[in-house]
C-alpha cells in the first residue's frame, strides 16, 4: 500500500521573517514590494483584514493602513528551502520538492524501518521544520499524491491529517469542484454549466459526458480523480555530489565567540544525525560563515578517516573556525556541512587500540533512535540543551 506524505510550509516567505523577526508574529505584515506589485505571503493577522497572497500592494495597504510591509530575501528563503529538505532526506531518499515550500515524500518503505506509524513521522517531521527553522508546516497524508495533498489542505494551519485507502472517498467526495487538482476557474465554469458542484457530482457523471464536455484527457482524468485514483509518483532530483550539512542565522549579529562556538557545535551535531539517518560517512568537513555586512567566507578540511560522529566533525569545524583568528568580528551565520559523503557499507572504521568497546558511536546510535521516537529535543547534549534568546533557526 501506497503512502504519500504532502508537506506544505505555512505562509511560508512570511513565516521565515517572522522566524528572523519575532516582533512581527503578532501584527498584520506581507512580504511583498510596499508600493508596487503583489503581496508574495501574508501571515494570519495580515490575512485577517482581508490580505492574500498575489494582491496589488498597494490594495492590501489600503485594507490594512498599519500592515508592516518586509522586503523579500530570496536567498535566504532558498537557504531555508534547502535546509527543510535535508530534514526530509533524513526519513528517506523518496523526495520531490515540488515548489520552494512543499514537498511530496513517500513514505511507502521508509514505513517498514521507522515503526509503520505515519502520523508519528509526520509530525516528527513538522517538530524538526519548527525547531531548526522555527516555522511551522502543514503535513497531509495518504495512498496517493492528490490525496496527501488535498489532505494537507485540510490540516492548515500548523496540523496534520492522514486519510487511509478506505476514507479516501468519504473525504473527497464532499468537496466542491475547486478541489480538484487542476480545476481552474474555466473547468469550474464548465463543471458548474453541466450543474455538477461537487466531487461527488463529478465522480457520479460518466465519463463520456466528461470527455464531451472537457475533452478526452482532461475529462478522463477528472472523473479519475474523482474516484480517487491517481497513479502519479513522487518524482525523486536526481542526487548531486552528495553532501550534507546544517546552517544557523543569529537572530543578532554577534562577536561572542562562545556563542558562535555553542552554534557550531549544534550544526555539526545536527549534520552527523543527518548523515546516520543516511547511513553516510564522509571526511571533507566545510565551515561557512556569514558576516555582518554579508559577506561570506568558506573553510574546508580533511579527516584522517571516514566518519559520522558529531565529535569528528565539530573538532575539524572548531579548528577551522579558531584558524580565521576573528578576533571580535560580527558573525549573522555559521554552517557545518560534511562533502563528497559515501555509503557507510562501503568503508572501513579502524577503531583505536585505546578506544573502548562501546563509546560515542553506540550513544548516537541510542539518540537517534530516541530523537526518531520522541522528537528532535528528547535527548540533548548539555551545551544545546538551552537554545539562546538571540538566536533564531535558518537552516
Amino acid at each position: 500500500m501506497t503512502v504519500i506524505a504532502h508537506v506544505d510550509m505555512d505562509a511560508f516567505y512570511a513565516s521565515v521573517e517572522m522566524a528572523r523577526h519575532p516582533e512581527l508574529r503578532d501584527v498584520p505584515m506581507f512580504v511583498g514590494g510596499s508600493t508596487r506589485g503583489v503581496v508574495l505571503s501574508a501571515n494570519y493577522p495580515a490575512r485577517r483584514f482581508g490580505i492574500t497572497s498575489g494582491m496589488p500592494t498597494s490594495r492590501a495597504r489600503r485594507m490594512c493602513p498599519q500592515v508592516a510591509v518586509v522586503h523579500p530575501d530570496f536567498d535566504h528563503y532558498t537557504a531555508v528551502s534547502a535546509g527543510i529538505a535535508e530534514i526530509f532526506d533524513t526519513v528517506t531518499d523518496r523526495v520531490e520538492m515540488a515548489s520552494i515550500d512543499e514537498a511530496f515524500i513517500d513514505l511507502t518503505t521508509a514505513l517498514r524501518r521507522l515503526g509503520g506509524d505515519p502520523v508519528a513521522i509526520g509530525e516528527r517531521l513538522r517538530a524538526q521544520v519548527m525547531d531548526e527553522q522555527g516555522i511551522a508546516c502543514s503535513v497531509g497524508i495518504g495512498p496517493s499524491k492528490f490525496i496527501a495533498k488535498l489532505a494537507s489542505k485540510q490540516a492548515k494551519p500548523d496540523g496534520l491529517v492522514w486519510i487511509t485507502a478506505d476514507q479516501v472517498i468519504g473525504f473527497l467526495h464532499p468537496l466542491p469542484v475547486e478541489a480538484i487538482w487542476g480545476v481552474g476557474e474555466a473547468t469550474a465554469g464548465k463543471l458548474h454549466r453541466l450543474g455538477l458542484e461537487s466531487v461527488r457530482d463529478v465522480a457520479n457523471t460518466s465519463k463520456a459526458t466528461l470527455q464531451r464536455a472537457l475533452g478526452d484527457g482532461q475529462g478522463g482524468l477528472l472523473f479519475d480523480l474523482a474516484w480517487g485514483r491517481d497513479d502519479r509518483s513522487v518524482l525523486v532530483r536526481e542526487p548531486a555530489e552528495h553532501s550534507v550539512g546544517s546552517q544557523e542565522t543569529f537572530g543578532r549579529d554577534t562577536d561572542d565567540p562562545a556563542l558562535v562556538v555553542t552554534e557550531i557545535l549544534r550544526m555539526a551535531d545536527r549534520t552527523a544525525g543527518r548523515m546516520r539517518a543516511q547511513e553516510m560517512v564522509g571526511r571533507t568537513v566545510t565551515l561557512s560563515v556569514r558576516f555582518a555586512d554579508f559577506t561570506t567566507i568558506t573553510r574546508t578540511g580533511t579527516l584522517k578517516a571516514y566518519t559520522d560522529r558529531t565529535n569528528d566533525i565539530y573538532a575539524e569545524a572548531l579548528r577551522l573556525f579558531e584558524r580565521l583568528g576573528l578576533q571580535r568580528a560580527r558573525i549573522r551565520r555559521i554552517g557545518v556541512r560534511v562533502e563528497k559523503l559515501v555509503p557507510k557499507t562501503e568503508t572501513y572504521q579502524q577503531p583505536a587500540l585505546d578506544e573502548p568497546a562501546r563509546g560515542w558511536g553506540e550513544a548516537e546510535e541510542a539518540i537517534d533512535r530516541a530523537v526518531l521516537r520522541f522528537g528532535p529535543q528528547a535527548v540533548q547534549r548539555a551545551r544545546l540543551a538551552r537554545r539562546a534568546d538571540v538566536l533564531t533557526a535558518a537552516g
